[in-house]
């Protein structure tokens, strides 16, 4: 097997993670159908996981019916067949899970917003003004934008002036990532949707800009708003073709009482 594995971060449901980067690889054919996976030591070594972690990952794909153990000889992958259906409607709970991270956005980017517009100084201007160009150079030397997408609303909320939204975000910092890569993905399928996303950020500073606070809560909270129109309203094929496979982590994370 050639492909090579980054290793794990230490999140919930590690095993889940693991096992969605060896899916992820058997469905897009970069490991092939009758290839034998690597050892659990192998593969705990190269996700920089436990032998555990990876036992319960490869429980988890034979469970899909992704993979077989051969007594004496390994695990082998099997060619992968048509998914069962899991939830009421196809791709609901990824979805959900995007939606839920963005309603969470709306209520801490609407209040950043109204603060950075009152407090902001002519450096943090420059720094925001900075970081919405990083999006654009992004985009234009063929990237997805998300690192450069969160850091731009991090600008904004170093201008308000709270410690504890920064520690906030901090904290939240992955599901916020991961529900971000979700949208841009999304949005990067149509041009219209990148450009209506390139004019929502441009209200947000320009009424930071212009000092008034209301006016920058309202553009925050319309982002967020559409955001979640925009999910909602993609078509399935995103879904099957990189939606499910980006929003896992974040479906994974969700307590088991509240799937």
């Amino acid at each position: 097997m050639s492909s090579s594995f980054s290793a794990i971060k230490p999140t919930i449901k590690l095993a889940d993670q693991v096992a969605s980067a060896l899916e992820a690889e058997i469905r897009e054919g970069r490991i092939q159908a009758a290839e034998k996976l690597p050892t659990e030591a192998a593969l705990a070594q190269q996700f920089q996981v436990s032998r555990t972690v990876v036992r319960e990952a490869i429980s988890r794909l034979k469970s899909r019916g992704l993979v077989d153990s051969r007594q004496g000889s390994g695990v082998y992958v099997q060619a992968p067949g048509i998914e069962p259906l899991q939830f009421a409607l196809p791709h609901a709970a990824s979805r959900e899970a995007v939606m839920q991270i963005v309603e969470v956005r709306r209520a801490l980017e609407s209040e950043v917003a109204e603060l950075a517009a009152q407090r902001r100084s002519a450096d943090d201007l420059t720094a925001i003004r900075q970081a919405m160009q990083a999006i654009h150079d992004a985009v234009a030397a063929g990237r997805d934008g998300v690192e450069e997408d969160v850091l731009f609303h991090r600008a904004i909320a170093r201008a308000a002036g709270n410690p504890f939204l920064i520690n906030t975000l901090d904290y939240l910092a992955q599901f916020l990532q991961g529900a971000t890569r979700v949208t841009r993905a999304n949005e990067a399928r149509r041009s219209d949707l990148s450009q209506a996303v390139t004019r929502e950020h441009e209200r947000i500073v320009q009424a930071i800009e212009a000092g008034d606070p209301a006016a920058a809560r309202n553009a925050a909270t319309a982002h967020m708003h559409n955001a979640l129109d925009r999910i909602a309203q993609a078509d399935p094929s995103f879904w099957t073709q990189s939606g499910d496979r980006l929003a896992e982590p974040l479906v994974a994370a969700v307590p088991p009482g509240l799937k």
